[in-house]
């Protein structure tokens, strides 16, 4: 699939956003997987884990352990929560911002600067659901005026394939959020 074809939802992640410095250039591929900070990796690798795990659960709720089921859960949702805690030590205040819209392709942020398109970034992006963080490099593709601050877009360029579908992961929970909020209000409005 070209990365053109994945869609955006509008929501607020945290992400940090680091321009390269004059004369840094863009890593080749296997200096990025070479780069990309350990816990980072484990998030990734956990949230591979988890989805594997969650069609395993589906299957003990169909032979009526629930017991065993509720207790799985719950260890599951410690697990998250440490991992959550633990990633956002990650989060440099700094070079934080939040994103306007976020896709496995791009996102958008609002920025009181503006930055220069066609320039290199470095960024984490950290996600709720799934519990995890994203480190990647992009491209600065737009940069407009809004009001007193700028909407940059940056697009994936160095970005693992594990990491993009948790990027698809989470895009999707919010659609599916923003669909049973929808259904809700309509069933309140009749």
């Amino acid at each position: 699939m070209n990365q053109d074809e994945y869609f955006s939802v509008h929501a607020g992640l945290t992400i940090n956003v680091e321009r390269l410095a004059d004369g840094e250039s863009l890593p080749d591929e296997s200096a990025f997987l070479l780069e990309i900070p350990p816990l980072f990796r484990v998030a990734s690798e956990c949230s591979g884990f988890e989805e594997g795990i969650e069609q395993s659960l589906g299957k003990l709720a169909q032979k009526d352990n629930q017991l065993l089921l509720d207790y799985l859960k719950a260890q599951n949702n410690k697990i998250n929560l440490l991992l959550s805690f633990v990633l956002s030590q990650q989060d440099n205040p700094a070079l934080r911002y939040t994103t306007e819209t976020f896709g496995a392709s791009q996102l958008t942020f609002t920025a009181t600067q503006p930055f220069q398109v066609g320039r290199y970034t470095r960024v984490k992006l950290f996600l709720d659901k799934p519990s995890a963080a994203v480190y990647c490099y992009a491209e600065v593709t737009d940069c407009r005026e809004k009001g007193d601050a700028f909407e940059i877009t940056l697009k994936y360029i160095r970005l693992q394939e594990d990491d993009q579908d948790l990027l698809i992961r989470a895009a999707l929970y919010v659609q599916q959020k923003l669909l049973r909020q929808r259904a809700q209000q309509r069933t309140e409005n009749q």
